[in-house]
């Protein structure tokens, strides 16, 4: 074999070095659309609490929205849709609906009454029996969509329509007041708790809410169960041929949010001190607006629970403001209507320009 020729090697051309792929900054038009669709319940959030700052009265100069007064107000009257909320979003992002949550929250809070002042019963034996209840109610209405294939929708009406029913029987159609001593027909003080606060400041049910919507958080983010219930809601069918227990999930879901409409309804109770079959009526309706503000789809598969929480509060800030500035009960009505109309009008826009 004949060595190679130095000259020829010499004169050869170099090789060309590879193209470098280009890479996309995080500030291009596709990026920043996509940011702002997966963060618009916070874009929201924020502008809805400065267009409050803007139009909020004043009393001796002071900018009556910022006090510490109304803002702790906001957080506690927010509190309990926020941890209904939560509960409805696992439903919704499996596809499902769950009316029934403001019917089981009037249940929970005729409850948490009756065993307490006619009962004579403790507190923990209270909040365990009603927190049963509610977990109870969410599983069966689960079961019933699993095993039966009915529309969920169709099941929790008729749920709504049970749990105000029991409610009613249980307390005789008449609201049960909560009294609070060591005698007969009295609930222990320390339930009085649930309409205080922390320092005088943060109220305790906005602590409830704060820590239940963190923990579902976390479950959102870093568990096999959420990746279970993303994947019913995405496609039903491939999750079920991949093996995720659809039936098994479908019911642990509707139980979260019984169980979380349960303890919203003691809460209800211990803040109102007493427990009416009629408390929590439109309560699912303020929740799944507070779900789909904050950018959950409808149709399952899609949304955080970060966002959740900030359509919670958007809710509650838009309440607030409105109040504040003696706006028309029923103009209050189409203002939140027309904001959920274009939480849901965004959703349908994202998959067209992102």
């Amino acid at each position: 074999m004949n060595p190679p020729n130095p000259t020829s090697l010499a004169e050869s051309p170099p090789e060309t070095p590879p193209r470098r792929r280009a890479i996309r900054l995080p500030t291009d038009r596709h990026a920043i659309v996509d940011n702002f669709f997966r963060f618009q319940s916070l874009f929201g959030l924020v502008a809805v609490f400065l267009i409050a700052i803007a139009v909020s009265p004043s009393r001796n100069g002071e900018n009556v929205f910022l006090s510490s007064g109304n803002l702790a107000n906001i957080v506690r009257a927010v509190s309990e849709i926020g941890i209904i909320a939560v509960g409805m979003t696992f439903v919704i992002l499996i596809g499902g609906i769950d009316l029934s949550v403001g019917a089981v929250l009037g249940l929970a809070a005729v409850g948490s009454a009756t065993l307490m002042v006619d009962s004579g019963l403790g507190i923990v034996p209270t909040v365990l029996i009603v927190l049963f209840i509610g977990t109870a109610f969410g599983a069966t209405q689960g079961a019933i969509v699993a095993r039966l294939g009915i529309q969920s929708f169709i099941v929790t009406l008729a749920g709504l329509q049970a749990a105000r029913g029991i409610a009613r029987m249980w307390s005789g159609g008449l609201g049960i007041p909560i009294a609070y001593g060591d005698g007969p027909q009295e609930a222990p003080e320390t339930f009085s708790l649930l309409s205080g606060s922390i320092n005088g400041v943060l109220p305790v049910p906005a602590l409830l809410f704060l820590a239940i919507g963190v923990g579902a958080l976390l479950v959102l983010r870093s568990t096999a169960f959420a990746r279970h219930v993303y994947a019913i809601g995405g496609n039903e069918k491939a999750a079920r041929l991949s093996g995720v227990p659809v039936r098994r999930v479908r019911i642990t879901v509707f139980a979260i949010s019984g169980l979380l409409a349960a303890l919203a309804g003691i809460i209800h109770a211990g803040q109102l001190n007493q427990g009416s079959p009629n408390d929590g009526a439109g309560y699912e309706l303020d929740a799944i607006a507070a779900v789909v503000i904050g950018g959950t789809s409808l149709a399952g598969g899609s949304g955080s629970m970060g966002g959740t929480i900030a359509g919670a509060l958007l809710l509650g800030i838009l309440n607030n403001i409105l109040a504040l500035n003696n706006i028309d009960a029923n103009v209050q009505l189409v203002v939140k209507g027309l904001v959920i109309v274009a939480a849901a009008a965004l959703q349908r826009l994202r998959p067209r320009i992102a």
